[in-house]
């Protein structure tokens, strides 16, 4: 059956695995070869000149150097490109490494200038206003996109839902504004589960596989899904910077991708519960979840996504508040990250988001939460023995 044909579900479970029968074997080989032998000094000097400059690695070809080319990363780039519907993946060491070869190559074009929306990731944030790359910035919201552009702008860059109140930025108004300046989303938090950016329009869609992706706690991974034309620009500046991604920990990404349908959707049910609990206890302010009533007044869960996904946060009025809440947890982890199998709480102005200036960084008593797979029930108990004795 085509793969156009089968459900985001099931292409997760199968997606980079066509070819495992042919080989007899029926989980994929890890090859962890640093490098690899050369039929002939020529072959090697031209196989090295395809992938060192952004091409793709020829069927028969010698991969020359696990830095140019690995068969495990390229199976999970294979997989997660068709999750996301785009033509290729590239995959990086981490998160913060994908992005940061994207604004190289904006730079290395002469378009240094970056369109950001805030919120985003406090390391995306600190990257671009620090201009350690070579690039500048304009802040701005979805609304101010279109005035925010000028002539040598390469990129505007988008996080929906954002890191960590969960703001939803309505994608198609955005590909809109920009016109033909690039669009990144970073669809970490949604997932291609929930969000498919590449069909609304934008350009590239970053990844922290470390999260949701990978699912456990035990990689560390990003990646960008976009065009051929992208990847053969952000491919060799993997190369020649060395952010290529560990072979086994592309192994452990594909496999994460298996259960990434059911981790997410089970996950999102017990956030939306948690969610509307917290809305009750008289030691929360305010929750931030797009699918409470009122906080998606564009409609954008259910038409942009598919689900409002399994990340929340909630204010509790103060830093003295939510530092005690977060250190009283028993059962949620209290742990930076998010995406895995279990219930993580953190203080992002403490520590996420601790570089981003003090005019955008979240507020003191906020308190972001990624639902795990524990019961509902579980984490609620926690959750107000943590409230209560705070």
């Amino acid at each position: 059956m085509p793969a156009e044909h089968l459900s985001v579900e099931t292409r997760s479970v199968h997606a980079g695995r066509a070819d495992l029968t042919a080989l007899g074997v029926h989980v994929p080989p890890i090859d962890l070869s640093s490098t690899y032998p050369l039929p002939s000094v020529e072959e090697g000097g031209e196989a090295y000149d395809q992938m060192a400059g952004g091409g793709v690695r020829a069927e028969g070809q010698t991969a020359v150097y696990q830095r140019l080319w690995s068969p495990g990363v390229a199976r999970f780039e294979e997989a997660l490109a068709d999750l996301e519907g785009g033509e290729h993946g590239v995959a990086f060491a981490s998160g913060m490494a994908a992005l940061s070869a994207v604004l190289l190559a904006c730079v290395s074009a002469g378009t240094p200038h970056v369109v950001a929306v805030r919120p985003l990731y406090g390391g995306s944030d600190h990257l671009l206003a620090g201009g350690l790359l070579g690039t500048r910035v304009t802040w701005t919201d979805a609304a101010g996109v279109r005035e925010a552009i000028e002539p040598d702008t390469g990129l505007v860059l988008v996080e929906t839902p954002a890191n960590p109140t969960l703001d939803l930025v309505d994608l198609r108004t955005v590909v809109a504004a920009a016109g033909q300046v690039p669009v990144m989303v970073d669809n970490t938090f949604a997932t291609p589960i929930l969000q498919r950016p590449l069909e609304l329009g934008v350009t590239l869609v970053l990844h922290s596989v470390t999260k949701f992706l990978a699912g456990h706690g035990d990689v560390l991974a990003g990646a960008v899904v976009t065009s051929t034309e992208w990847a053969q620009r952000i491919r060799p500046v993997r190369a020649i910077t060395g952010a290529v991604l560990h072979p086994l920990s592309a192994y452990l990404a594909h496999r994460g991708l298996q259960t990434l349908a059911v981790r997410v959707l089970a996950q999102q049910d017990t956030a939306q519960v948690v969610a509307h609990w917290l809305t009750q206890h008289p030691a929360v302010q305010r929750v931030h979840y797009p699918g409470l009533e009122g906080a998606d007044p564009a409609g954008l869960v259910g038409t942009q996504m598919s689900g409002p996904g399994a990340v929340l946060a909630f204010d509790v009025g103060s830093y003295d508040g939510a530092a005690a809440v977060a250190e009283a947890t028993e059962l949620i982890t209290h742990a930076v990250s998010l995406g895995g199998v279990d219930t993580l709480v953190q203080h992002p102005a403490a520590l996420t988001h601790r570089p981003v200036t003090a005019d955008a960084r979240p507020g003191e008593g906020l308190l972001r939460l990624s639902i795990g797979l524990e019961s509902s029930a579980d984490l609620i108990a926690d959750l107000d023995k943590a409230l209560s004795n705070a």
